[in-house]
């Protein structure tokens, strides 16, 4: 074992140190998987339109998770084509060292996350920091990413209420025509429901929402 390290070591590319950071940001691709990427945002926006149509189990989380992540890649594969000829390759070339791989693969993503987040977010987690920045350009990683979820989680209920509040429309309209009805034994949303259904399938509202989550990333 201390002859294969001592190899490794030798070559400059699998020493213990290099593994055991390699090891910690593969154990950290997860959560970055929903911290830095367009997933939060579209993950967000689907679960909203699922509570919005009252349907409390359907589409499944399983089904919710996946379209969200295709989306994901739809969305970041500018992004994951930058990194990999700015920092990937390079890298399994030998032409750069884990160090200068991970530097030089967090400028496209970061160079992403500054565009989809306000400015105001950014300046307040620096006076949370107590960092003194010039711009947004010139923010650190450090302070990018959490202003970057707020950020994202802000647009992702702004769209949500845009999403939500035609099928709010018929739930308050089939409560006061039930109501004057006299069908006070029937529940309305079993008769909203099925006409927000029909409403999001005649307006073909996946397509709708998947092309606006896209379209919605600069």
């Amino acid at each position: 074992m201390n002859d294969v390290l001592h190899v490794a070591g030798s070559s400059g590319r699998g020493s213990p140190v290099e593994l055991l950071v390699m090891f910690f940001g593969l154990g950290l691709v997860p959560l970055l998987a929903v911290s830095v990427t367009s997933f939060t945002r579209i993950v967000v926006v689907l679960g909203l339109l699922r509570s919005a149509l009252g349907s409390s189990a359907l589409p499944p989380n399983a089904v919710i998770i996946a379209l969200s992540l295709l989306l994901s890649g739809a969305v970041m594969s500018p992004t994951i084509a930058a990194i990999d000829h700015a920092a990937v390759q390079p890298y399994l070339a030998h032409r750069a060292s884990t160090a200068q791989a991970l530097e030089r693969g967090t400028e496209p993503l970061r160079s992403f996350m500054v565009r989809q987040t306000r400015a105001s977010d950014v300046a307040a987690f620096a006076r949370m920091a107590r960092v003194r920045i010039a711009g947004t350009a010139e923010a650190p990683f450090r302070i990018v990413a959490p202003a970057f979820m707020i950020s994202e989680l802000r647009t992702a209920f702004a769209m949500g209420f845009a999403l939500a509040l035609p099928f709010a429309v018929i739930d308050v309209v089939v409560a006061a025509v039930m109501m004057s009805l006299g069908m006070f034994m029937v529940s309305p949303a079993s008769i909203a429901l099925p006409l927000k259904l029909l409403l999001f399938v005649v307006a073909d509202g996946w397509t709708l929402v998947c092309g606006s989550l896209v379209a919605s990333f600069r």
